[in-house]
This record gives structure tokens, sequence and C-alpha cells, in this order.
């Protein structure tokens, strides 16, 4: 018998003048938004990154803290925010004290939603706070994993899983509570190509069997239209600027939006400083061999800057190695992407490639001018001034980069550790913020910032010291189009001048535009494909 406390109920939400202003910030994340979503539709809520989508999730979930006096919350907050006509905070509270989840919501960054060490563990986590009776909730549990194809038992350990997976493990924690208001913050972003496509029929079987109402923010439209029922456009600083229904919206507006920065079926970005090239319009079989379908460049490889030999890199408290016999040499001027399965070892390489661990087996060491002036030719035992000058390197999660008050400083923080006079490292920081649409943010805290503003900020703290050669762990996460489109045209800047780049990727769109050559890692294979023209 179905428990009445935990079964969902369909959520209606409201927004009437509602903003928010996150603490210490003078502009506001979102303003003026009016908005009524009916029990059981599920809307897809568009915008240019800064719009203000992911505060507006975090606000139904009632996670944005007012308090009750000028230093005591997190931000300010304006209009009323409701969910069956009440506080969004409130019903989420009392939801807890009922044992019933009002709302659910899936972050950008599913390691913000790890709590537990192991995997079961942590989907029980929230079912034991909304009080679901002990009996139920490893039923509760199972049936989560299962629904998500989550690959381990409930005793593997999280801190043992690839981002990807742990997407999936967040996924699993919020069905499990089957909430009546399903949020989702691109819940794709970090998921290879068929964990994508698993994830939008297990949302789609979710939503079919419950009819709890779904808002969802996705960059990428076109695979979610067939589940949406109506599309709402967020404008930054001016609320809802379009409603209607997915064809409505698109057709009155889908060039507008595309401008804006939305991936909107049809309009493709134009990296604008990319040569012809290295642009193509045709897509080859992702399951392809290396070396088939259109080669991305024609331009021979520089200078050897970085050889890798037979190596293996383990994840922490593992035996058996995340990746193996790695033989991959990366060049001056020539960008090389890794791309594979969640799970397969990407992260765990680009470390090693980093020099941010040594590997369990095999040897990394630096060519060329990125070993000048280095007693050791191994880039994990180098010092930290000695690696940030020669390795840049961009994390999976953005957050653990960040270590200043503001993104100018963190900026700074790069050239002033190197050496870098200060008169430059000013001129390097306020081009950066200007390239990377981040100067309406200088002041701000980092770690307010939107996803794909902190994914921006990330790239920028790395090229502020000018290494020779960048590792990007998924350097495109959280982008509009526009901001893609210059990310994708910095990068490629970087490479035309010189600089290597290795990067792991889920972006298909990515290694079209930027490739020389893919490193494609399996899932449990000891080996990774060789390389190949991308």
């Amino acid at each position: 018998m179905a428990d009445p406390r935990t079964e969902p109920v369909a959520v209606r939400a409201r927004a009437r003048a509602w903003g928010w202003r996150h603490s210490a910030r003078k502009a506001w994340a979102v303003r003026g938004v009016d908005l009524d979503v009916a029990p059981g539709e599920r809307v897809l809520l568009l915008g240019p990154s800064g719009s203000g989508k992911s505060t507006l999730l975090a606000g139904l979930a009632g996670l944005l803290d007012p308090g009750t006096g000028p230093d005591d919350g997190t931000g300010d907050e304006e209009g009323a925010l409701l969910l069956d006509g009440v506080p969004a905070r409130t019903a989420r509270v009392d939801g807890v004290r009922a044992g019933q989840a009002r709302s659910g919501l899936l972050l950008q960054d599913p390691l913000a939603q790890t709590v537990l060490a192991r995997c079961g563990d942590d989907v029980a986590f929230g079912l034991e706070n909304h009080a679901v009776p002990p009996g139920r909730i490893w039923e509760r549990v199972d049936t989560a994993l299962a629904g998500v194809a989550f690959p381990y038992g409930r005793g593997h350990l999280t801190s043992r899983l690839s981002g990807g997976e742990r997407q999936r493990l967040a996924l699993a924690g919020v069905l499990a509570l089957r909430p009546g208001l399903l949020l989702l913050d691109e819940p794709t972003a970090m998921l290879d190509p068929d964990g994508a496509v698993l994830l939008r029929e297990t949302v789609t079987a979710v939503l079919a069997a419950t009819g709890a109402t779904c808002v969802l923010v996705e960059h990428r439209v076109g695979p979610w239209l067939d589940l949406v029922d109506r599309v709402v456009v967020l404008e930054p600083g001016g609320g809802v600027v379009a409603d209607g229904t997915p064809d409505d919206v698109l057709r009155a507006r889908g060039a507008a939006l595309a401008a804006a920065g939305v991936w909107v079926p049809g309009h493709l970005p134009v990296a604008g400083r990319l040569a012809p090239a290295k642009i193509r319009t045709d897509r080859p079989d992702p399951g392809s061999a290396p070396g088939t379908g259109s080669t991305t460049a024609d331009h021979g490889a520089g200078d050897v800057l970085l050889e890798a030999r037979g190596v293996a890199v383990r994840r922490p408290g593992r035996a058996v190695s995340a990746v193996a016999d790695v033989d991959l040499d990366l060049h001056a001027g020539r960008t090389t992407c890794v791309v594979g399965p969640n799970g397969a070892g990407k992260s765990s390489l680009a470390l090693a490639l980093a020099g941010l661990v040594a590997p369990a087996a095999g040897t990394v060491t630096a060519r060329g001018r990125l070993a000048d002036g280095v007693r050791s030719p191994h880039p994990a035992a180098w010092r930290p001034r000695e690696l940030v000058r020669r390795i840049g390197t961009v994390f999976q999660e953005p957050q653990h980069q960040f270590v200043a008050a503001t993104a100018a400083d963190e900026l700074a923080v790069g050239p002033r550790r190197t050496g870098v006079p200060e008169a430059e490292t000013a001129r390097r920081v306020d081009e950066l913020l200007t390239r990377l649409r981040l100067g309406h943010l200088a002041r701000a805290n980092p770690f307010t910032l939107s996803g794909g503003e902190q994914r921006r900020l990330s790239v920028a703290t790395v090229l502020a010291t000018r290494p020779g050669l960048l590792v990007l762990d998924e350097p495109t996460f959280g982008q509009d189009s526009r901001t893609w489109a210059e990310l994708v045209d910095l990068l490629a800047d970087l490479v035309a001048g010189g600089t290597g780049v290795v990067a792991v990727t889920h972006d298909e769109r990515l290694v079209e535009a930027l490739a020389d050559d893919v490193l494609r890692l399996a899932q449990g294979r000891p080996a990774p494909v060789p390389v190949g023209a991308a």
C-alpha cells in the first residue's frame, strides 16, 4: 500500500513581482517575475546565462533565506513566491515536518547534493529527513537507483563516482522523495549522450506516473520539447518576457532567443574567429571509430609539450585503475578532446596530465618549452609556482578553484603568485572580464554567480597566468550559445598562438569546432581507444 504521507501531490507554483538579490550584490539576480504554474504542468524555463533561471528554481525549492533582519539572511527578497498559496520557504519546512516533499531540486552541481559516504545512504538521507517510515526507506532507495540505471549497489562509495555518475545519484535522491514539484537545473549537462537520453526517459516516466509539476532549466532546448507543455523566457533584470506553448514561443521569438544565447533548434551558434577549416556542419556518428568522419583541421602539430606513456590513474581508495595504458602526445598549437561515457576515467586522466596527481603506472613527461627551468621533467613533482606557470587546469566543479572574495580578485590570484607586475595583472583581469562578459560581476563573490558564470570565471582564472598547456574538464558546461561561442573563440585564439589544449568533454559541438585529435575512452576497458583525427 502506498504511504499517503510520501505520495506526490502536484503543486501549484505562483510568483508575483518576485525578485532576489544575493548578499553584498548591488544588482538583482532576478526581478519582477510574474508566473503561474498549474498543478501537473511541465514548464521549460529559458533565458541567457545570468537571467536568474537557477535563482528562481532555488527560490521555488525554498532554499533562499532573506532572514528576519539586515544581517541574518543570504540575500534580499521582494514580491511573493508561493507553493499552493504558501511561501516557498515555509512550504519546504512544513513539508519536512509533515513527512512529504513539496518540492525536489536537482542542482547544476551534483557534488553539492552528495552528503554521505555510501550511495544507498545518500539516497536514504532525504527520506529519513522527511520522516518516511524506516520499513519503506530501502525499497524506495532501490527503486530510485534502478529508475536512473545507477550502475552500483547501495554500498558503493560516493567518493568513487565520476561527475556523471554523481548526477544520476543526485537525481535518484530527488526522485526517491516523490516531490509534487520537480525542479531540474541543467540535469543532463554532466552526462554522456546515452546517459542524457536515459535521464530524459526517466523524468518522462516519473512525471507520467506521478502527475507531478515540473519546472526545468536547460540551455539545449530540442531534446526536451516533447516533454514540456509550456515555455517561459526570462530576461536579465526584466522578468518574464515570453510565455506560451513551445511552438508559439519558438516560432515568434526563436531568432531573438538564439541571438540572446538560447540553444534554439535550427539556430546554431557561430564562433566568429575560428578559421573556416575548423567549422563543419556534418555530425559524425559518436560511436564511430577514431579516424573516421570529417577532420576538423589540416594544420600540422607543433612541438610536443607533454608526453604520456603507459599511464594508469586510480581514483582515491580504489585498487583498480580508472584508466590504464594511455599513450598520448600533447602538442603546442593543437587541441586534443578526451571523450567517452561517464565513469570511463576522463577526469582522472586529466588530473594526471595536469600534474595534480601522480600516475599509478607509466609516466607523464614535460618536453620542450614546457620543461624549461624545472629540475624534474614530471609535472607531478613540480612546485605549485612552477606548475601554475606551465599548466593551467579547469576542474569539473568550478567552485573547487575559487579562493578569493570577488571575481576580479580571483583572476588576479595566479598572476600575483607568479610575479606578474601589478599593472600587467590589472590589464589581464580587465581584458578577461570583458572578453567573457563578466565585467558587471567584477566585485561579486564567485560563489554567488550562476553555474555558467562560474564556469567562465574558472576558465578565465587559468588563462590569466598564460600557461603553455591548458587542461580543461567540461569547459563549456552551463553555457548559453553566445557565451559558448565566445569561449570557443577564445580557446581557438590561444591555440592559434601556440597554446596546447586538452579538453575533457561531452559537448559534441566543442569537439567539432576545436578538436585536432580525439582520445576516446571506453568504460570497463583496460585501455583507451587510440588517438585519431577528430
